[in-house]
């Protein structure tokens, strides 16, 4: 979402009219966003529950939730939901606020339409809002920001994920050959990772 990379997006669509586009806002960019306010929370309310807990308790109930915390609630084994629950029960804000970010998600899960995704999302702005938190504050702003292409997303779901995993690939490329200078042999060993089994590899059936 950075502005930069929005407007080099709207002057190529602007000055191609061959060119029939809308800016996409990546969903785990969106994510990573009101993660992070989520987290600021959690890192608030652990440092309040270890100063007013008995060492024991918060050792019991709250040490060791950081993982637990970020993994999603459907990912989350009985063990961890009762964990979990234990550490609710001293901190209802966080416990709210893991409410808000897992309905969040959910929204970005579900298959709608962009009128019915803005309806929800307008939906959950009102209820945190209602709320006593204010954790999300950045997000909302960034989200009403950004409304229009974040909300694209549900046009077609699409996200950079194939486009990162290659820039990933490309970097353990660079690392792997010891920073190589040439870029045509750069590109060759691109190429070779992308596409070299499936041309050279013998067949075994």
């Amino acid at each position: 979402m950075w502005e930069g990379y929005i407007n080099a997006i709207d002057e190529f669509i602007n000055e191609n009219d061959d060119v029939n586009a809308s800016p996409v806002v990546d969903r785990f960019h969106v994510a990573q966003n009101y993660r992070d306010d989520f987290d600021d929370l959690r890192k608030k309310e652990l440092r309040r529950l270890k100063k007013e807990l008995p060492p024991e308790t918060y050792d019991q109930d709250c040490k060791g939730m950081l993982w637990i915390l970020r993994k999603n609630h459907s990912a989350l084994n009985p063990e961890e939901r009762q964990e979990l629950r234990r550490l609710f029960a001293h901190s209802p804000a966080l416990h709210q606020a893991y409410t808000f970010r897992e309905e969040l998600t959910a929204i970005f899960n579900q298959e709608l339409s962009v009128a019915q995704a803005e309806h929800r999302l307008e939906a959950w702005i009102r209820k945190v809002e209602r709320s006593s938190l204010d954790n999300f504050d950045g997000f909302i702003k960034t989200l009403r920001n950004h409304w229009q292409s974040i909300v694209n997303y549900f046009d077609q779901r699409i996200n950079s994920g194939f486009v990162e995993g290659l820039n990933n690939k490309i970097k353990v490329i660079t690392r792997r050959c010891y920073g190589i200078r040439n870029v045509s042999s750069l590109f060759q060993r691109i190429w070779l990772d992308l596409h070299g089994k499936e041309r050279f590899s013998l067949s075994t059936t």
